[in-house]
């Protein structure tokens, strides 16, 4: 029989685990959504696809869904609609910015409590809030990586993710030889 998840190991989680992961993966997902060419952001790889901009959409306001979520202690799944005044890929990475400043201070602060309290997420699974974070952070790469297979295609370069890419390697290379 599984224990519950006690107070000092949702803490432990937040503050060693989850938030330094978000602190990580918070730029890199933000150079994907820039790397979108705002000419280009209607491509889609097929009809049935979103496109890079609705895509990138999808990601930054899922990443609302869920940090709302873990700090209020349940989930409002009211949409969230794109605002007027976010048209292009790096706007939606700036909005994206400035909403996960907005909701960091109050992540960092959670008591055990808070994060031991059990959400549920449409009727389908019940967790610990504290949870939500890796259901987050799996869902949000799981889309970055879909997006950044969509670059190259509309002519735009990699961004460096876990490693250097290649489009990154070859500027690399391209300015060492221009320095040498």
């Amino acid at each position: 029989m599984t224990q519950p998840l006690q107070a000092d190991q949702a803490s432990f989680l937040l503050h060693t685990v989850f938030l330094p992961a978000l602190e990580r993966e918070h730029p890199v997902t933000r150079k994907v959504i820039e790397a979108v060419p705002a000419d280009k952001a209607d491509y889609r790889p097929d009809p049935v696809s979103k496109s890079a901009l609705e895509l990138a959409w999808h990601i930054a306001a899922s990443e609302k869904r869920f940090l709302e979520a873990i700090a209020a202690g349940e989930f409002d799944f009211t949409p969230i609609p794109r605002p007027d005044s976010v048209r292009t890929p790096a706007e939606i990475a700036r909005w994206h910015a400035e909403m996960f400043q907005s909701v960091l201070a109050r992540l960092q602060k959670l008591t055990p409590e808070q994060l031991t309290k059990v959400v549920d997420f449409r009727g389908m699974f019940q967790f610990p809030a504290v949870v939500f974070f890796q259901t987050m952070l799996n869902h949000s790469i799981h889309h970055r990586g879909q997006l950044s297979t969509y670059l190259r295609p509309m002519g735009a370069k990699v961004p460096s993710i876990y490693g250097e890419s290649y489009d990154a390697a070859e500027a690399r290379k391209a300015a060492q030889v221009k320095t040498a």
